[in-house]
């Protein structure tokens, strides 16, 4: 009876995880399309990222790179408002300005954490 109660446990965990992932893949799909389409974020038309292959990274904002190790909350504050941090930056502030949504900065950021 124990062992089928771990199995059962552990199947739902593993099902948790992979529907956690697939929801995540999604995510990273969508933050890559707003980063790299112009009528959304056109985060390339500033930047270039790390690791990544995009045609025609801008050059006016810093290089992406290791993205993954910053914390989401200092990501989403970037993007949602980056003169909070920077005063002179030349980012646009996407999220006041209301360019992205809450789950389209997100989406972002998820897609940021890719990079290396």
């Amino acid at each position: 009876m124990k062992l089928i109660k771990s199995l059962a446990v552990a199947t739902a965990i593993s099902a948790l995880a992979v529907t956690l992932s697939s929801a995540n893949e999604d995510l990273v799909k969508k933050g890559e399309k707003i980063f790299n389409t112009k009528n959304l974020g056109n985060c390339l038309a500033c930047h270039a990222a790390n690791g990544k292959n995009i045609d025609g990274p801008g050059s006016m904002g810093p290089k992406l790179q290791a993205l993954k190790y910053w914390p989401d909350e200092a990501l989403y504050n970037k993007i949602y408002d980056p003169n909070v941090d920077n005063p002179i930056s030349q980012m646009p502030a996407f999220g006041k300005n209301g360019w992205l949504s809450d789950g389209e900065i997100k989406a972002v950021i998820a897609y940021l954490k890719t990079i290396d």
